[in-house]
């Protein structure tokens, strides 16, 4: 892990970050929200206004997952320390962080759009002026049968999954919701229209 350090002048900016937009992307296991950021990113692969992060993670990169930054949990910590995150956080039994550079990003008016987690999401409304919520998910019954395909978990696990779905209220956050149930295409360009208006 290699990060940019966080300059002096930058400590001292005021919160919340202004001028452009923050856009966190949640969705449950099996709504299909990484293919769906694949989609937008190549889609916005030509936009200078919209930068997607990458998340440093304490997992190392398996090529199936997002694109992250791997980490050492000692060099993670040491990286909070040395003031190398925008924000971090715990979750699921790893830490994760975003890069403190994409502040300047933001402030110099882009949208950012990152794999967001629920457990970061008050946290990072509070850091950034603009902020918006885009909640991917899919019917039960398709979410269900996804999760089954994959045959990482057991019956009792995947219902469990599906209730700590179901308690999750993206309304608290204003989010807006796409569906992903059925055709990716039209979920994906929903995504991509509900980024480019983020950044308005």
């Amino acid at each position: 892990m290699n990060l940019p350090r966080k300059p002096e002048a930058v400590a001292a900016r005021p919160l919340p970050v202004a001028g452009g937009a923050f856009v966190a992307v949640v969705g449950p296991s099996g709504a299909g929200k990484d293919t769906l950021l694949n989609y937008a990113r190549h889609k916005l692969a030509a936009d200078e206004t919209v930068f997607f992060v990458r998340r440093v993670i304490t997992r190392p990169a398996d090529g199936a997952t997002e694109d992250h930054i791997p980490a050492e949990p000692a060099d993670f910590d040491a990286a909070v320390r040395a003031g190398e995150f925008a924000f971090s956080w715990q979750a699921h039994g790893l830490s994760y962080g975003l890069p403190i550079t994409i502040d300047d990003r933001i402030r110099a008016g882009q949208t950012a759009v990152c794999n967001g987690s629920r457990a970061a999401l008050a946290g990072l409304q509070a850091r950034y002026a603009n902020f918006a919520v885009i909640s991917i998910m899919a019917r039960p019954e398709i979410l269900a049968d996804r999760l089954a395909a994959r045959g990482r978990e057991s019956r009792e696990q995947v219902l469990a999954r599906l209730d700590r779905i179901a308690s999750f209220n993206a309304a608290d956050y204003g989010a807006l919701q796409i569906d992903n149930s059925d055709d990716m295409a039209t979920a994906g360009d929903a995504l991509v229209a509900a980024i480019r208006a983020a950044g308005k």
